[in-house]
């Protein structure tokens, strides 16, 4: 680069950012893009939705490529910038040149484009598709050396490098359940289910969630112990917002069979509580808990309130339809009568109800049968009390504490079925 006159320097660290913040929008547009509007417009015949949906299918590919063109156009702007200073002012104009390349590097080639492309991800995904598919066979080659490299130096000091394709973050990689559970022409319509869903839709609301109050006497927490069906519980002290950590029966099993367990040894065994935000996509949640290996996670407002707890299993639930282990408790809270009706108990979720009858009461809402009254009720469900929610009818046969607890609901006929 002595070679290189001053205009020509300026030009260089012009393309530089350019190439930054290309690849910086790049990136923040196809994570914010919608997978299965994309696989929609893709099988329509759009080009860039056809060519950022070849790109996701191998996403070390893409996201490796992005991030070696970033680190390179910083790293040589960075040295064409020190260039420039040392030649306009000498030394001292070469930590003054990096450190204002720096700041405005971190506003035009970072915060701008990734601004941009979370208000128009579509379009500039798209419009970016053909350019990306280039820089990818360009980069992909020297980040894969790279990334071996880097792995046989992690080696070399007792470190396994993550499997291939672990090495991206969860917000970058479709989780790998995935492909177990659903075979790829099905994949697309599970990231557009779990991309509108979220923890909340899932998550077993604070009053239902059964834990161990430490405040209480060893006996009758051995007893909750010895007659829980749950393996794993969440212990906190006095209240729930007082979480103290997540108990794994197996971990106290000895314990309890020799009569040895003390709230000393129930707290040493706990590991430390996973907490999850509110809202959280069930899609970003998925990869959330294959990133931290947990399968319970505890739901928290803005305020660090507790909301309740999402599990691991309730969410591929949603992927498969509904588990059916020994100890499922969903047809206990369904049961038919003899005349075609249905006695539904109030805690339950509208889309459980939904989908193991093959219901279609409002989702968009409440998220319990119960939730669902008192929102068409506007006021406290009462025993007795019969309403109407589209073609449904229900009868509320108890309720207690405020809420109804027992349900009787079904499907009327439609006009012309007379």
């Amino acid at each position: 680069m002595d070679t290189l006159d001053q205009g020509s320097l300026i030009g260089l660290l012009v393309f530089l950012a350019l190439a930054s913040a290309f690849f910086s929008a790049s990136k923040s547009a196809v994570l914010g893009l919608d997978r299965q509007q994309l696989r929609e417009l893709a099988s329509q015949g759009s080009l860039g939705a056809k060519r950022i949906n070849a790109l996701l299918k191998r996403p070390q590919r893409l996201f490796g490529s992005l991030l070696l063109g970033n680190s390179l156009a910083l790293m040589f702007g960075a040295a064409v910038a020190g260039l420039l200073g040392l030649r306009l002012r000498g030394e001292p104009g070469l930590f003054g040149a990096v450190a204002a390349l720096l700041i405005v590097w971190l506003i035009v080639a970072t915060l701008l484009p990734r601004s941009i492309a979370a208000r128009h991800p579509q379009a500039l995904a798209f419009a970016c598709a053909g350019p990306l598919k280039i820089a990818v066979k360009l980069l992909y080659p020297p980040f894969w050396l790279l990334d071996r490299i880097a792995g046989a130096l992690l080696r070399l000091v007792g470190i396994r490098p993550p499997p291939q394709g672990e090495n991206l973050s969860g917000e970058e990689s479709p989780p790998e359940e995935i492909d177990e559970v659903l075979p790829e022409q099905r994949q697309h319509l599970l990231l557009g289910i779990l991309d509108k869903m979220t923890v909340d839709d899932i998550m077993i609301p604070r009053n239902e969630v059964e834990g161990i109050d430490l405040n209480d006497d060893i006996e009758r927490i051995v007893a909750q112990l010895r007659s829980t069906s749950h393996t794993r519980l969440p212990v906190f002290r006095g209240d729930i917002n007082q979480i103290e950590g997540i108990l794994h029966m197996r971990r106290i099993a000895r314990l309890l069979t020799r009569d040895q367990l003390t709230k000393d040894a129930l707290r040493g065994v706990c590991h430390e509580p996973y907490f999850v935000p509110e809202n959280t996509p069930l899609s970003v949640q998925l990869m959330n808990f294959q990133k931290h290996k947990r399968r319970i996670g505890i739901v928290v407002d803005e305020y660090g309130e507790v909301l309740g707890i999402c599990a691991l299993e309730d969410l591929l639930e949603e992927i498969v339809g509904q588990f059916h282990s020994s100890d499922d408790s969903q047809d206990a809270d369904i049961q038919t009568q003899p005349d075609g009706t249905q006695v539904i108990d109030g805690a339950a979720h509208v889309r459980d109800i939904n989908r193991a009858l093959g219901w279609q009461l409002p989702v968009e809402g409440p998220r319990t049968l119960n939730g669902l009254i008192t929102e068409a009720l506007e006021g406290i469900p009462d025993s007795g009390v019969c309403l109407k929610i589209g073609r449904y009818r229900l009868e509320i046969l108890q309720a207690a504490e405020n809420r109804a607890t027992r349900v009787r609901v079904w499907l009327a006929p439609r006009p012309d079925q007379g």
